[in-house]
């Protein structure tokens, strides 16, 4: 029985919570109560802060040429605004409907977006976060073309049926003025003119406005006298119209990839029809028509022809040709491809008035997954170099990692050599999108996100003060051989496609090591370097790993397998009867199942390497008799302890990658010590180990156990790779293959993510619903397509290492045994689904100097084990002096048993000292391991680790670690457990990271159901737990991850990056640290009319609009054709807006129609008040002819 503790009622009121207790177990230190635990609640707030990345599946466009500013809509209903370099916005429409086109009040700090769902919003741009002023939905109307003049206030807008209809900006209501369809169109036509697909105003003449029809037809309708002067019919349908400045011609994109320039006066024929891209037939005939031309821009200059710049037109004979956008000027025809289809584009150009010369200078294009902006100043026409972080998407990205608070030499050295990286030949001119200003935040220290792509490629990005720029890429596919076709595809590998995508890493910032583990059962070590270096062979370390499962697992016995195997006589590997330069000596014939084989082929040619990461060693996993290797699950590496360890469902491996040597390869169930009382017993018999406790088994009780290490219970037992393999009794060995089970792929994001989508069975006796089975067999389905590959078997473990020439060769291949009541793979679903779900995987490791056992006074180099199955194993690391002996005398490894027992897959692990602060683990600060000797031994320095003393009774380490279901602490070395945490019941957690907040640790958990949880550490208290956003996407969990200092980040998109934070200090300071989108710009003077175009009428005619579309002279519009809806943003907006013209103008009608209001009910009570009297003097007057000629007596 646990005794009392106020502690825990204090916990409870303080936290508003029970899950939290504190036991005091014998022998538990007092101490612990002295722990003062400075982070709160207060210190929590969650909220978004900034989005990059490419805008997800772009659906328009628009621009401000005098704030400089470009808007970008989705067809999701985001609006993704940029500026200069780090200047970034994101905003979200609630509906969600996809944004058909983006129209700016240019220069007022202002955005009408029209939606799929037939509504119009106007969004303010002068705060910070853009809001919302007003809305209008459409009712009876489908919205097909939007079109808002330069310094109006009149929007004009054409729907389905082919009618306009005018809206007032100000306060978003509808006039009375409507161009019907049967009106413009002439009265002889016969046919509906489709919707209107284009309207603009004449630049010279703002009270004509061209309306563009589906069926062909265009019409210049005048505003005043409310008729059609002119009509223009052609047969193939229109797609875009564009004016000349001068307001006499215009010209037309058509269906059948042709141009027609019409003049204004002339509808009769098109002066001019061009076809771009279409064959010219020798006999005069028409061309061959092309596919539609989807936008054509005119735009004019005062020195030189005009530029006609259009998308699409291409002829139907370019089967399989890129997009192409085609720029006209003059007699040349350029046309530049484009790397996906186009969605929209636009010419920026010097002037926003639309009747003075244009002067175009770029053309930006909005692609479906890029954004490119052309240079139209510059002979052929270089793109800009883009300054946004718009490339996440280059390659899908598979993994993520956050870094906060690095050290502050670390960007600039991946900067630096990142630059050697960047293309040539981008435009010399400054990037014309350079609106905005950057924010002014006290959020200074330095921030790291690394991201892991499906073609293996590692991008650095520098993500401080709220922006995102990329810094250094690598390329870690450069180290193995490529296929150069389908035919030489290689048939061991075990995906179908991205073979060297990125799985997991681990990354040391302090002494810049890098480890890398990709889907293909591949790790590759790299160090930073700053010089060049030419590899000739690089270093090849091959693993074998299996895993055993007996025949009693399956409730069918029958049928047996009978693969070809070698016997006892002939070697138990072909590789011995190769020369020992082959690196790779498998057997990969048809004869017999693959063995000894990796999965991909490292490059024998030398391998220039440039400053950056450079390989240091790769470490392959090798088919085993006939089975793939299993993917890795987890990994860490320490660059004090030179160390890289690594796990899957078969087990773990511990490599030293300066001795390049395997140090130890177990299987999980083999790290749990005899008389381990969290030990998983098997569910079925297995042979008795040898007496001396060896972790492997023997072959008929007669081999020794070679290179393997010992029961925990035994002395230290080092693996060295000096020495020689025994040829002799490898040639007795009988491999004979095991029964195969299809084991379930675990992955980063399987083993630490989603292990308890489905339930979890520890033993054979349990029964699932057909319910639960389903649920299985779908989430089985949903990793089967996440990189299509086949599931891997696993049998038993056993090692083979192969290096390249210069390194000593060293193979370990312990004895296996062969089963007679082996069955076949005709089993069903539900035993196979068991055998995955009761398979123990690692999912976490963490390195630490702490105390190997509970008898131990002194810290020593440890790792922490973590599985899928909620044990926490502790493995004492013997490391050797450094210097010298370091590379020369093995490394010592040995189990010390299981630690702690948690609820659901471990998560994460993290060391405290006595006061609760934070134990890193230690490491080895960089050196540039290709500089002088004299420079390695200034800069080499092993971090001291320190050494804290236990006295007797005493504990002065806590050990923290979190599952997907629970949250412990534990006392070291008296592994006494004093915190426990139950994070959830219903659910479980994806993420979790040990974090720095506040001067003080805490852990941080995602949960699947949405929940973002913080608990305090040391004592768990729930410190924020806030519903943020329901698991809907596998990318979420996959790539959700929490830093230090408050901030997090997650894949919301395939092309971007939301970054949130959960820091009270960063949502307060939220405001100034993001930029500002509007800044106060004087609009350009409007064109010289000049003397006689002033004298003679030669100039822009100007429209007073309010007195045609006004209320006045319009009259109101019906109620029912839409809805006016306030915006959140509009009181907000309206004092941001006060300053512009707009703002003014909207501030006084607003101020009008509520006068207006106001006179109008007190009119109406007026109104009431005479009627009342008249019908009280009528009545009263009647009375008195009733009775006034009667006596008093005759009333």
């Amino acid at each position: 029985m646990k005794k009392f503790n106020i502690r825990k009622v204090l916990d409870g009121l303080t936290a508003a919570s029970s899950s939290s207790t504190a036991a005091a177990q014998p022998g538990t230190p007092r101490d612990n109560d002295a722990i003062q635990e400075t982070v709160q609640s207060d210190h929590f707030q969650l909220c978004k802060t900034v989005r990059h990345g490419f805008p997800y599946q772009p659906s328009s466009m628009a621009f401000d040429p005098v704030q400089k500013i470009l808007a970008i809509g989705t067809q999701t209903g985001a609006l993704r605004l940029f500026g200069r370099a780090g200047v970034e916005c994101y905003c979200q429409h609630e509906s969600g409907a996809a944004v058909i086109q983006l129209q700016f009040l240019i220069n007022e700090g202002a955005l009408v977006s029209a939606l799929a769902d037939d509504s119009i919003h106007l969004w303010n741009l002068r705060q910070k976060i853009p809001a919302i002023l007003h809305s209008l939905k459409f009712n009876r109307e489908r919205i097909t073309y939007c079109h808002l003049p330069f310094q109006s206030k009149w929007l004009y807008i054409g729907t389905e049926r082919g009618n306009i209809h005018i809206v007032n900006v100000e306060s978003f209501t509808l006039s009375g003025y409507v161009i019907m369809w049967n009106k413009a169109i002439e009265l002889s036509t016969k046919t509906h003119p489709g919707p209107v697909v284009h309207i603009s105003d004449n630049p010279m003449d703002e009270g004509k406005l061209l309306i563009g029809f589906e069926c062909g037809v265009v019409v210049l309708w005048d505003l005043k006298s409310k008729k059609a002067d002119y009509r223009y019919n052609y047969d193939e349908a229109i797609h875009s119209v564009a004016w000349h400045h001068e307001g006499k011609q215009f010209v037309c994109s058509h269906s059948d990839g042709t141009l027609t320039t019409w003049n204004v006066r002339a509808p009769a024929k098109p002066g001019q029809i061009i076809t771009p891209h279409g064959k010219q037939p020798k006999d005069g005939k028409k061309p061959e028509p092309c596919k539609p031309i989807l936008k054509v821009e005119y735009k004019t200059t005062r020195a030189g022809d005009p530029f006609m710049v259009l998308s699409g037109g291409l002829s139907y004979d370019t089967v399989g040709r890129r997009a192409c956008l085609t720029v006209m000027h003059g007699k040349s025809t350029a046309v530049l491809e484009m790397d996906y289809a186009i969605v929209d584009f636009l010419t920026l150009c010097e002037t926003p008035y639309p009747n003075d010369f244009q002067e175009p200078y770029a053309v930006v294009v909005l692609l479906e997954k890029d954004l490119v902006v052309i240079d139209l100043g510059q002979i052929g026409y270089p793109i800009f170099e883009n300054p946004y972080p718009l490339t996440i998407h280059e390659s899908p990205v598979t993994c993520c990692e956050y870094f906060a608070d690095c050290p502050d030499d670390l960007i600039p050295a991946l900067y630096s050599v990142g630059s050697r990286q960047k293309r040539q030949g981008y435009s010399k001119k400054e990037w014309p999108i350079s609106g905005g200003n950057w924010g002014q935040g006290t959020q200074s220290y330095p921030e790291i996100i690394i991201t892991g792509h499906a073609d293996g490629s590692i991008k650095f990005w520098d993500a401080s003060a709220f922006m995102l720029q990329v810094l250094y890429k690598l390329k870690t596919a450069k180290v193995f051989e490529r296929a150069r076709g389908k035919e030489e595809k290689p048939s061991t590998d075990i995906v179908e496609e991205d073979p060297f995508a990125i799985q997991t890493l681990s990354w040391c910032p302090e002494s810049r090591m890098l480890c890398v583990a990709g889907v293909s059962a591949h790790v590759i070590v790299y160090r930073f370097s700053k010089q060049e270096i030419t590899t000739e062979d690089v270093q090849l370390l091959e693993v074998r790993m299996q895993c055993e499962f007996s025949d009693v697992d399956s409730p069918d016995p029958g049928g047996e397998q009978t693969p070809t195997l070698p016997t006892s006589g002939a070697p138990s590997s072909p590789q011995e009867t190769e020369p020992p330069t082959q690196p790779s000596t498998g057997s990969n014939s048809t004869d017999g199942p693959r063995d000894n084989i990796p999965c991909l082929q490292v490059r024998s040619s030398p391998l220039k390497q440039s400053p950056g990461y450079q390989v240091e060693l790769v470490i392959q996993l090798v088919w085993v008799s006939g089975e793939p290797p299993q993917q890795i699950t987890s990994l860490a590496i320490n660059s004090s302890y030179g160390l890289v360890v690594f796990g899957n469902s078969n087990g773990l491996a511990v490599v030293d990658y300066l001795q390049k040597t395997l140090l130890l390869n177990m299987g999980t169930s083999e790290l749990y010590s005899p008389s381990d009382h969290h030990q998983r017993q098997p569910r079925s018999p297995r042979k008795a180990r040898q007496p001396s406790g060896a972790l492997c088994d023997s072959n008929d009780g007669s081999n020794p156990s070679e290179d393997r290490c010992k029961s925990p219970t035994s002395a230290m037992y080092h693996l060295g790779s000096t020495s020689p393999c025994n040829s002799d009794e490898e040639r007795k060995q009988k491999f004979i293959e095991k029964v195969k089970f299809k084991s379930r792929r675990f992955s980063k994001t399987v083993a630490n993510d989603f292990a308890k989508m489905s339930r979890k069975i520890s033993s054979s006796s349990e029964q699932k619903t057909d319910l639960a089975l389903q649920a299985e067999e779908r989430f089985q389905r949903w990793r089967s397509r996440t990189y299509k590959e086949r599931f891997c078997d696993a049998n038993k473990a056993a090692t083979r290492m192969s290096l390249k020439p210069g390194v000593c060769r060293t193979k370990s291949a312990p004895n296996s045994h062969a089963k007679d009541n082996s069955f076949t793979r005709s089993r069903s679903s539900s035993v196979t689904s068991i055998e995955r779900e009761s398979r123990e995987a690692i999912s976490s490791f963490h390195f630490c100097e702490s105390f190997p056992r509970k008898t131990d006074s002194l810290v020593s180099p440890c790792l922490l084990v973590g599985t899928t199955q909620g044990s926490v194993m502790m493995v004492a690391v013997g490391l050797p002096p450094a210097g010298d002996q370091r590379l020369q005398q093995p490394v010592g490894i040995s189990s010390c048993g299981t630690l702690v027992r948690l609820k659901g897959g471990i998560l994460t692990m993290a060391l405290l000292d006595s006061t609760g602060a934070l134990l890193p683990p230690s490491y080895e600060s960089w050196y540039d391991p290709n500089a002088s000797d004299e420079e390695k031994e200034k800069s080499r320095r092993r971090r001291p680790a320190s050494l804290p003393s236990s006295q007797e009774g005493q504990d002065s380490q806590f050990a923290v670690v979190c599952s997907e279901k629970q949250a412990k602490v534990v006392a070291l070395p008296s592994q006494t457990r004093i915190y426990k945490h139950n994070i959830t019941e219903t659910s479980f957690v994806l993420r979790a990271d040990v974090v720095q907040m506040a001067g003080a640790n805490c852990i941080a958990c995602f949960c699947a159901n949405g929940h973002i949880m913080t608990l305090s550490l040391p004592s768990l208290r729930p410190l924020l737990d806030v519903n943020y956003l329901p698991l809907t996407d596998m990318r979420i969990a996959r790539t959700f991850c929490f830093s230090n200092l408050g901030q997090a980040l997650y894949l919301t998109s395939p092309t971007e990056i939301q970054r949130i934070t959960y820091s009270q200090e960063t949502c307060d300071n939220l405001q100034e640290m993001l930029s500002e989108l509007f800044t106060p710009v004087e609009t350009p003077e409007a064109p010289n009319r000049g003397f006689f175009k002033g004298l003679f009428g030669g100039g822009a005619q100007s429209l007073d609009r309010e007195d045609l579309f006004g209320e006045t002279a319009a009259g109101k519009a019906s109620r029912s054709l839409a809805q006016h809806i306030p915006g959140p943003g509009s009181m907000e907006g309206m004092k941001g807006a006060a300053s512009g013209v707009v703002g003014d103008l909207a501030r006084a009608r607003i101020a009008l129609d509520e006068r207006g209001q106001k006179l109008g009910e007190l009119e109406e009570r007026t109104a009431a008040m005479m009627a009342s009297a008249e019908s009280f003097s009528k009545h009263a007057h009647d009375m008195m002819l009733k009775y006034k000629d009667k006596k008093w007596y005759q009333l």
